[in-house]
């Protein structure tokens, strides 16, 4: 009994014995560390379900790019495209007239010679861009838009440009915007009633003349031409046959034109048999009268010009006094 007892005593006391062991074993033991794909998914900002769903997407994405560069190679969208632009024709919607609106000057047939090579084109496969462009490169369109009309028109809408004075070039009469832009030639016999500009690129100078004009509104119904000189000034001519040579610079011509209109409205230097006004130098005013006629023909310089170094009018057929290397 008493080794019976003893021996049990002994064999739990193994067993707890072994249990401690287990346990600090278990504790000293290392933790085995997270592989790299499951850190990787802990740092993200969502969870497992979210990643499984993006996923989800991402793969469905792809095989829809997939399916959709191999539909591009066989063609099939062009196929789609065309065959539904063809049951939109027979349906009714082809293209069957074009209506030009706003095209006075310019005339209605050089828009139609581009609109209606479409003619008879399905509606949704009308080209407007292309036929919007090539109609702006007409000369006289300053705009253009291009709309359908369902379901079977087409209208087209010109703005065209306005025409502000004739260019002469070369021996050839144009009609040019204010832009410069050459709109169509003019026939000698029928003139419009436009300013004359002279010189070469002088049609790109039309907008520094207006300017120009604007500081004596007074002169500008008496102005019928302008020519451009070196492509450096302005010569002025009137209706009643004089010329007026203006100094180089916006700001010099400027203020030789407000000097030269204040000087006529006080004493009226156009109309009294002058040819020529030089005011290239600004410290000089030289008149010239016709041949034929004698300085007191045309008259006294106007007392408006004492005090601006202005000199008398030259005599007949004597060319105007001008300060050396102030020509032209």
């Amino acid at each position: 009994m008493r080794e019976t007892g003893g021996s049990g005593m002994n064999t739990a006391t193994i067993r707890r014995n072994n249990g401690r062991r287990a346990r600090n074993s278990a504790a000293k033991r290392p933790k085995q560390r997270k592989g790299l794909i499951a850190r990787l998914v802990a740092s993200l900002p969502f969870d497992e379900r979210q990643l499984h769903i993006l996923t989800t997407w991402a793969l469905g994405l792809i095989l829809l790019g997939m399916l959709w560069i191999a539909a591009l190679f066989f063609g099939l969208p062009a196929m789609l495209w065309s065959e539904t632009s063809e049951f939109a024709a027979r349906a009714g919607l082809r293209l069957a007239a074009v209506d030009v609106q706003g095209a006075e000057h310019m005339g209605e047939q050089q828009v139609h010679l581009k609109a209606d090579r479409q003619l008879g084109h399905s509606m949704i496969d009308l080209d407007l861009a292309g036929l919007r462009a090539d109609i702006m490169q007409l000369g006289w369109v300053e705009n253009a838009s291009v709309s359908r009309r369902l379901p079977d028109r087409l209208v087209v809408t010109i703005v065209e440009r306005k025409p502000i004075a004739i260019w002469q070039h070369e021996g050839q009469l144009n009609l040019i915007d204010g832009k410069g832009v050459v709109l169509n030639g003019v026939d000698p016999r029928t003139m419009p009633q436009l300013p004359l500009i002279v010189g070469p690129d002088a049609n790109h100078q039309t907008a520094a003349l207006a300017k120009l004009l604007d500081a004596a509104p007074a002169l500008t119904p008496l102005i019928t031409g302008a020519t451009w000189i070196g492509n450096r000034r302005w010569d002025i001519q009137f209706n009643s046959g004089e010329t007026l040579a203006l100094p180089e610079g916006e700001s010099e011509a400027a203020a030789a034109l407000v000097n030269f209109a204040r000087m006529d409205g006080t004493d009226r230097l156009l109309g009294r048999n002058f040819v020529r006004f030089d005011m290239r130098d600004p410290s000089r005013f030289v008149a010239r009268v016709q041949p034929g006629r004698s300085g007191g023909d045309a008259g006294a310089v106007p007392a408006a010009a004492e005090g601006t170094g202005a000199l008398p009018p030259a005599e007949p057929d004597a060319p105007a006094s001008t300060p050396k290397g102030k020509q032209g």
